[in-house]
């Protein structure tokens, strides 16, 4: 875990900040996902079906995506905020497919950190990968607002 303060953030720029520990993707999460947003696609959520035609459920790319904010709690802590948060993403590209029971993690990089009103926008480079594999699954490009306290 690295801590900085909110003014300091923008010395981090162009830096990566860390790297998760390893979050396991199981077919209870996937079948969470499927309940929460209703798409109950055959390869998610057809084990036998799956394992038949493809060996196994495959998670949404739409979940991988959702574990970022969880895969990074541990990797980066601002200190000096009253409330972050999500403005959006600039490219986002799911380049690979997480099976059930695979573990994921999460690397981040800070690209930039620009004044945006009252606050900070931060520009974030997130991968996500598999254990294992030497090619990403998920590689977006986030923003966040920033506010000091």
């Amino acid at each position: 875990m690295q801590y900085v303060a909110i003014e300091e953030l923008h010395k981090l720029a162009g830096q990566d900040v860390g790297t998760s520990d390893w979050l396991l993707v199981d077919q209870d999460r996937i079948d969470h996902f499927a309940n929460a947003t209703g798409d109950f696609q055959w390869i998610h959520t057809d084990v036998e079906r799956s394992k038949r035609e493809m060996g196994g459920t495959i998670a949404h790319g739409y979940l991988i995506l959702s574990l970022i904010p969880l895969l990074s709690v541990d990797i980066l802590s601002v200190t000096g905020l009253s409330r972050t948060l999500n403005y959006g993403l600039n490219r986002l590209r799911f380049t690979g497919i997480v099976q059930a029971g695979q573990r994921i993690r999460l690397r981040e990089r800070i690209l930039s950190v620009e004044p945006k009103g009252e606050g900070l926008l931060v520009t974030y480079e997130f991968v996500v990968e598999t254990e294992g594999n030497d090619r990403p699954v998920c590689v977006a490009e986030g923003l966040g607002l920033m506010f000091p306290a």
